[in-house]
């Protein structure tokens, strides 16, 4: 980025090059994209992330309701036994069981669902989210969780703009440094062979 700064003293030097003007203006483009293209497409992705969530949220907490489970009987069971903490694994955290429940109209459910509760004996109860229809689905998504995915796409759009100005700044340098090359080896398959030679100026 030192290019950037020596670009205005870089206007009137007699040793700079087409290549060096054109490194400084990139590196110049490459800054102002950095500073204010990254951060406003990361708003931007972060907010329109954040709308949708929203609306999501919204719709879920409509059409899901919470309601009360009481446990029949369990669906599994672990299969080698209870595991222990010296066993080298933990107790399963989640587990099936044959619940009942009452669905939004009124009607009452039985069927298998899955609980965080680590032992489930018959007649437990537990909070359990059903859709109209009164089919177990899973709980809506929470406010500050969709706020946290909205920053993250936000960040994450962020970055990858950023790096790709970055991966572009620098294939462009590297083209100038070719660029360079070749001239150099052109000039000197000019002037090459009569270097060192009497009366040539050398």
């Amino acid at each position: 980025m030192r290019a950037a700064l020596g670009l205005w003293r870089w206007r009137r030097n007699p040793l700079r090059r087409t290549t060096d003007l054109v490194e400084a203006w990139i590196a110049l483009v490459a800054v102002v994209l950095l500073c204010v293209a990254a951060p406003l497409v990361g708003l931007r992705t972060g907010t329109s992330a954040d709308e949708t969530l929203r609306r999501a949220v919204r719709a879920q907490q409509e059409q899901r309701t919470p309601t009360t489970a009481r446990v029949v009987r369990s669906a599994d069971a672990p299969a080698s036994g209870p595991r222990t903490a010296g066993s080298g694994g933990e107790e399963r955290l989640r587990r099936s069981v044959v619940a009942r429940w009452t669905a939004p109209d009124g009607s009452s459910r039985t069927g298998t669902v899955t609980t965080a509760r680590r032992h489930s004996a018959p007649g437990d109860t537990f909070s359990l989210w059903t859709d109209r229809t009164g089919r177990p689905v899973a709980p809506p998504l929470r406010p500050d969780a969709a706020r946290a995915h909205a920053i993250t796409a936000g960040l994450t759009a962020a970055l990858l703009t950023g790096l790709l100005v970055e991966t572009v700044r620098r294939l462009a340098l590297r083209r100038l440094v070719l660029l360079r090359y070749a001239r150099l080896d052109r000039a000197w398959a000019a002037t090459g062979p009569d270097w060192g030679r009497t009366g040539t100026g050398s």
